[in-house]
């Protein structure tokens, strides 16, 4: 976001990002994480024994359930950012894991899902950043 930020302000043509822009990635954004913690908490302990295995505490994957490839998430940035230049992948920069994916189906079986869409943290998040760094260009 800062990097694209930056180059927006700065009129670049184009923005670096690492890798081939194939490996696909889950983002949550953080009042949905606080959403899904008092969900859990308001949970009966009975409830949530059965449902995660009897484990205590109990074990739980938060997430939305949906990844995105780093491709579409530049480009997502890219929009919401407003910059007009090209992105380019610098293949020689390692990928890393392929695809990082959370199995949220015992949370979403208490009846609970991430509301706010990736676009809309993305927006938020950028709306926040730009008011922590008033004047930072």
């Amino acid at each position: 976001m800062r990097k694209m930020h930056e180059a927006k302000q700065r009129g670049d043509k184009e923005v670096v990002v690492w890798g081939t822009g194939t490996p696909k990635r889950e983002f949550l954004y953080s009042d949905d994480m606080a959403d899904a913690c008092i969900c859990l908490l308001e949970q009966p302990e009975e409830k949530l024994q059965s449902l995660f295995n009897n484990t205590h505490p109990p074990l739980v994957n938060v997430g939305c359930g949906e990844d995105i490839t780093i491709r579409e998430l530049a480009d997502l940035v890219k929009n919401v950012i407003g910059f007009t230049g090209r992105l380019t992948f610098d293949t020689s920069k390692l990928d890393g894991t392929i695809r990082k994916l959370m199995d949220v189906s015992q949370l979403n079986a208490l009846g609970w899902k991430a509301h706010i869409c990736l676009k809309d943290g993305i927006a938020q998040a950028y709306v926040d950043y730009l008011e922590r760094t008033k004047g930072a260009i």
